[in-house]
């Protein structure tokens, strides 16, 4: 299973010397196209996401950002997922989400696992 933490800089920065947020080619953010090592089920998928969800906190950061981010991973619509990201001051490094970070320079790494469902999925 992933893992998933939010670091604190040292030191925190500015809004403007953090990272620009990048959009996919349409304009947009996208969820990552992922392979699991081993083929899972839905109901293993599902039980590693709540076990993400449930710890978060431990991994520091702002609760307010993690809810949103978690709304976020949870919308399939991503205008609304652009919607929620920006309104939560929320900066995306990568087009794929995995990695955030919070208008005061905290980090939030995702895993992919709990963006999208893996290429080979079991149905």
């Amino acid at each position: 299973m992933g893992g998933c933490m939010s670091k604190k800089d040292s030191e925190e920065r500015e809004p403007e010397d953090l990272p620009p947020g990048p959009v996919g080619k349409d304009g947009r953010y996208q969820k990552p196209k992922w392979k699991s090592e081993e083929p899972m089920t839905k109901e293993q998928l599902e039980t590693m996401r709540a076990v993400f969800w449930d710890t978060q906190p431990a991994y520091g950061g702002q609760k307010v950002i993690w809810d949103a981010l978690k709304a976020a991973a949870e919308t399939e619509d991503m205008e609304s997922v652009k919607l929620i990201l920006e309104s939560a001051g929320i900066i995306v490094n990568t087009t794929d989400m995995t990695i955030c970070y919070d208008e005061r320079g905290a980090k939030y790494d995702l895993p992919r696992y709990v963006l999208s469902e893996p290429l080979n999925l079991l149905r």
